[in-house]
């Protein structure tokens, strides 16, 4: 079985929480506004690839291309 993996919101959330920090003090680290983090948190779609990756390059990451598995939307 293939391991599913974390959608970005996911993946941030739980590194914020791993990092003990709430989402204003994240917000400030990565100068960027709770709003954002908010958005981000909640997986809204339509954010700035440029922010998103400031919040990344906090915990190491950053945002890259990856290939799409074609056949995983064929079983809906």
């Amino acid at each position: 079985m293939k391991k599913e993996s974390l959608s970005l919101s996911d993946f941030l959330k739980d590194k914020r929480k791993k990092s003990d920090l709430t989402q204003q003090q994240l917000a400030l680290k990565a100068g960027v506004g709770l709003r954002f983090v908010r958005d981000l948190e909640q997986g809204k779609t339509t954010l700035r690839m440029d922010k998103v990756n400031q919040v990344l390059n906090l915990f190491g990451h950053e945002l890259r291309p990856q290939p799409v598995d074609r056949n995983k939307n064929q079983d809906k």
